[in-house]
């Protein structure tokens, strides 16, 4: 295996993708609606208390946890894969990986949406339909519908029907595509499966939750033109933000200090010159400086003088560090108290 290439798919990519996202073709609008009347139809035959109804409560009676009790235990680990936190998270992770490197936020703006609908639509139908679950069921044979419950249709399944579906839905290659569409199938029909083998939903639960994740997914390229318009928005914002946020010496820069261009502070050959010129003060201290008394000159003593004692005020006493070494005259620069006076004995 080459390891370049797979340092390669690491990096940002040169720039975004130009795969543009999918339409609302012929195929899909018919599956859209074809979908739609399904839903409706197992609404129906549940309201009805159809055979369907029937079939609930005897897989319900047949207790399949029960039968085959060796599988429980990794079930109860299996059905995760259709709780939205985890998932959520995990997918979000991915996509955001994929967000920074192909430099869009489509990825994370799809599964966003994917989920706001998958909240809206699924949830309003819990609430409205009020259906209670197989171990609180009241009456043998009933629907259990318009009561305390909040299982019809089945959240675990549309979860995982619409978070593993949008991997293949952003594919970008057919191959990718047909592939993350085989590992989604599996994953929903098994987290669809296992709740009706714990015994937490109905078949019609599930029925109805393939067809709730269903519907989103195919319905997502009528909100793209939507993503795109966020998309666009939230990235001028941020490229906005980007521009207008100073770099951080000009920030730290004190107020009316000049910086000498780096020509000006360099010699010839790129040396720094042996004498320097005295740094740009800032504009509060400019008066003090020029109302103190001239330097004296090498040779004669320094007095004690008040404008001095505002020069130095206005001034560090210690005396700045560059490269060509200290600017004080040598006579002037101090001893440190803790070097030997005199030779060693």
């Amino acid at each position: 295996m080459r390891t370049d290439r797979i340092f390669a798919r690491l990096e940002q990519e040169p720039a975004r993708p130009l795969t543009p996202p999918p339409e609302m073709s012929g195929t899909r609008r018919a599956l859209f609606f074809t979908t739609l009347g399904l839903y409706a139809a197992i609404v129906a035959a549940v309201l009805t208390t159809s055979r369907l109804v029937r079939l609930d409560w005897q897989v319900m009676l047949f207790r399949p946890y029960k039968q085959w009790p060796e599988l429980h235990a990794f079930l109860d680990y299996f059905v995760v894969l259709g709780q939205r936190g985890p998932t959520a998270v995990l997918v979000a992770a991915w996509l955001g990986w994929r967000s920074w490197r192909q430099r869009t936020l489509r990825p994370l703006l799809v599964l966003s949406a994917s989920l706001l609908l998958l909240n809206v639509t699924v949830g309003a139908a819990k609430l409205g339909m009020g259906r209670e679950g197989p171990h609180y069921a009241n009456r043998i044979g009933a629907n259990e519908m318009f009561l305390t419950g909040d299982i019809f249709p089945s959240g675990h399944t549309a979860n995982a029907v619409v978070t593993w579906g949008i991997l293949a839905y952003l594919a970008t290659t057919p191959r990718a595509r047909r592939r993350l569409s085989v590992v989604a199938a599996v994953f929903a029909l098994g987290v669809g499966t296992t709740t009706v083998y714990i015994g937490t939903h109905w078949v019609s639960d599930v029925l109805l939750g393939w067809a709730s994740g269903l519907l989103i997914l195919l319905a997502l390229p009528w909100f793209e033109p939507l993503i795109a318009h966020v998309e666009a928005y939230l990235l001028s914002h941020w490229y906005r933000f980007r521009e207008g946020v100073a770099p951080l010496s000009a920030r730290l820069r004190p107020p009316g200090a000049r910086i000498q261009p780096a020509a000006a502070r360099l010699g010839a050959g790129g040396a720094y010159p042996a004498s320097r010129p005295e740094p740009a003060l800032s504009e509060p201290a400019l008066p003090a400086a020029l109302s103190a008394d001239p330097p004296a000159r090498a040779g004669e003593p320094r007095t004690h003088h008040p404008a001095h004692a505002r020069q130095h005020a206005a001034r560090s006493e210690r005396s700045p560090v560059t490269p060509a070494g200290s600017r004080r005259p040598y006579g002037e620069r101090t001893v440190s108290r803790t070097a030997p006076m005199g030779p060693r004995k």
